[in-house]
């Protein structure tokens, strides 16, 4: 049987036919092309859950792929605040905001912008939606300096700005002093800087604070995107439960900046478990995007049920955040002390509850997540070209609805692993560095 990618087979058979672009692109997705067909925990379909254990069709395993890092999704407090909602605006009031916005919208604008401390908020359905339509106005025909590994829809939303005339040039991954080098040299005076927060694969923050030194010292605009960190990380100070701070108010309130030159982007998808993301942003940029940007004009709104669950999710976080966020600590804690005793190597040196575990062989990562299936742990495969083949492995996302025995029951499996040989050592990798 041959692996297909959507109706285009991978035979030889139709080979003649097919464009040298279109080859390319085949040989690329061949490895993932390959694993999505046949892999259970590619492109699964889950039949049942409870609580954190999820069933794919007769086998029940412990979840660590989901982003609903506060558990949100499965509170009862908020799933049975929904109803009245629903009986008050129906399902989906369909207007696009400019033309009939749900006093549900402003509320949880005015709500947000006071939790993240920023001057004003707009929120849009998706970040996504948000990267595509503001990057290209905020950068203009200017110059776009974008952070070498920014998520792949940052990326996309500068090859819009570019197909409309600006500039991208990428500085390395976690280095303000090349970015600093790159802004010395550009005479372009419209400089947009675009970076992630908390970082998808490593789980590791950048140093904000350099980044936003650096922008504001040459006059750019630093754009961060944060969909990983906000609701679990924020301010620091005295009374914070977790090295993690309080309220989860973002990168920016945790590293202690302000808003000065900083545009932040989050999503409620994650620790909110809504479909509905924002940008924070001063007042007259909110009043610019309301006329300019396509998904305020022409989008369809996030469903009530969405709208509910963020309003009464700033209820839980105000009352029972920070606690949520220290068991959520604990746990990753408990994964990470479990590598350093067993020697597997991480990216993460944040204990921020996202954490890659990188293979000995790219090779094996259809082995090895089948290993995991079996065993009775589901995961977020990493494969080639999701990522380059030297990071091929897994991510561990972790919430504060797993428990402890779904911890250990995850370390277990870890441990039979490293007894087989399947995932790198920390120490052979700190030696590589080294040399």
């Amino acid at each position: 049987m041959n692996p297909e990618i959507g109706t285009l087979t991978l035979s030889t058979a139709s080979a003649p036919a097919r464009k040298p672009w279109l080859e390319h692109w085949l040989d690329t997705c061949r490895d993932l092309s390959a694993l999505t067909a046949t892999h259970p925990m590619m492109d699964a379909v889950i039949d049942e859950i409870d609580g954190r254990m999820i069933r794919v069709g007769d086998q029940w395993l412990a979840d660590f792929a989901s982003c609903n890092y506060l558990g949100f999704d499965l509170d009862r407090e908020i799933v049975e605040s929904i109803q009245p909602y629903l009986e008050a605006w129906g399902t989906h009031p369909s207007w696009s905001r400019l033309l009939g916005s749900p006093v549900l919208y402003e509320q949880i604008e005015e709500r947000l912008t006071a939790l993240l401390g920023s001057e004003d908020s707009l929120v849009l359905p998706t970040i996504t939606h948000i990267h595509m339509s503001v990057i290209p106005l905020l950068a203009a025909s200017g110059t776009i300096f974008l952070d070498s590994r920014a998520h792949k829809t940052i990326y996309d939303g500068c090859q819009v700005a570019r197909s409309r005339g600006a500039a991208v040039r990428r500085f390395r991954f976690e280095d303000p002093d090349h970015l600093d080098e790159l802004l010395s040299a550009e005479r372009d005076p419209t400089r947009l800087v675009c970076m992630d927060g908390v970082n998808s694969m490593t789980g590791n923050a950048p140093d904000l604070r350099a980044f936003a030194e650096v922008a504001r010292r040459h006059g750019a605009l630093l754009y961060v995107d944060d969909a990983h960190g906000f609701g679990v990380i924020g301010e620091r100070g005295p009374g914070e439960l977790s090295p993690y701070g309080r309220r989860g108010n973002s990168v920016v309130r945790y590293a202690g900046e302000t808003y000065d030159g900083i545009v932040l982007v989050g999503g409620f998808s994650k620790s909110y478990s809504s479909l509905l993301a924002f940008i924070a942003c001063p007042t007259e940029v909110k009043q610019l995007l309301k006329v300019a940007a396509p998904p305020y004009l022409y989008s369809g709104p996030s469903p009530v049920a969405s709208l509910a669950t963020v309003l009464a999710g700033f209820d839980v976080n105000e009352r029972r955040g920070d606690a949520l966020r220290a068991h959520l600590h604990a746990l990753t804690v408990r994964v990470l002390d479990a590598l350093e005793r067993l020697d597997v190597a991480t990216p993460n040196r944040s204990a921020f509850p996202i954490i890659e575990i990188p293979l000995r062989d790219h090779d094996r990562i259809d082995a090895v997540g089948r290993f995991l299936f079996e065993r009775g742990v589901y995961v977020t495969l990493a494969a080639y070209p999701l990522v380059p083949k030297d990071e091929v492995g897994f991510r561990v996302q972790l919430t504060a609805a797993n428990t402890v025995e779904e911890v250990d029951r995850l370390i277990a499996a870890v441990t039979e692993l490293v007894e087989r040989g399947e995932l790198r050592k920390a120490s052979a990798a700190a030696e590589r560095a080294a040399a």
